[in-house]
């Protein structure tokens, strides 16, 4: 996969990224991530990227030309079979993130991120460059690079490879409808805190009853419109 960023603070995304999983997903070509200066793509001595609003009001928007030559710039030659690349503002107008849609697009080949600052981005390029506009929760960030950020790191993990073999993932929180159960490891006893015995027990179908059981209580306790969906699911799946 692909995933350019296009930032006026690409350091902000660099450094979060280079690291961890993502950082070895990169290092093994499952993640190609090049970040760009939005002002690469300014004209001008000063390289302006930002102007007062039409029409009055507080702050700066930024300017529509930046954002099409480098996105431009980012699928140049990337089109194939009459479809281009998705291309992601990262905004809280937009679509909640979820685990769904992460795996959608954890699908795609290539990905273009913008991330707008001050008061936002001329509408321009939402309207014509824009294919998915993505939330990751109701508050506002100084910038899109924390969300940009949050989205390549949720997608790449999704990436085949990147966790180190198939299904990997499939017992994270959200993957099969359910918050993920709880996790133990040494040492046994802890200040009289004892790691279940089931877990120390050997056996497998009381191991994975148990879990699925956890789930269900982390679930029922913590998000439960996540249970009712997820009953709701499960329902039509064993009509099919």
């Amino acid at each position: 996969m692909i995933i350019d960023a296009i930032s006026l603070f690409p350091e902000a995304i660099h450094c979060p990224l280079g690291v961890g999983v993502v950082g070895k997903a990169r290092e093994a070509g499952y993640i190609t991530l090049r970040v760009h200066d939005l002002r690469d793509f300014a004209e001008g001595r000063h390289r302006v990227t930002d102007e007062p609003p039409f029409g009055g009001g507080p702050g700066m928007v930024m300017k529509p030309e930046p954002f099409f030559r480098a996105v431009d710039y980012c699928r140049s030659g990337k089109k194939s079979e009459g479809v281009w690349p998705r291309v992601i503002l990262t905004t809280p107008q937009g679509r909640r993130l979820t685990h769904r849609r992460c795996e959608e697009l954890a699908r795609e080949e290539h990905l273009i991120l913008l991330c707008p600052r001050y008061e936002g981005i001329d509408d321009r390029v939402r309207r014509w460059l824009v294919t998915d506009e993505i939330s990751i929760g109701d508050f506002v960030l100084s910038g899109g690079e924390i969300p940009a950020t949050a989205i390549v790191d949720a997608v790449a993990r999704l990436v085949p490879g990147v966790l180190g073999g198939e299904g990997a993932a499939e017992s994270d929180s959200f993957s099969q409808g359910l918050l993920e159960g709880p996790h133990y490891t040494r040492p046994r006893d802890f200040r009289g805190m004892r790691v279940p015995d089931v877990l120390l027990s050997g056996n497998h179908g009381a191991i994975e009853a148990w879990r699925r059981a956890m789930a269900l209580d982390a679930t029922r306790q913590r998000r439960p419109e996540l249970l009712s969906r997820h009953c709701e699911i499960g329902l039509s799946e064993s009509r099919v």
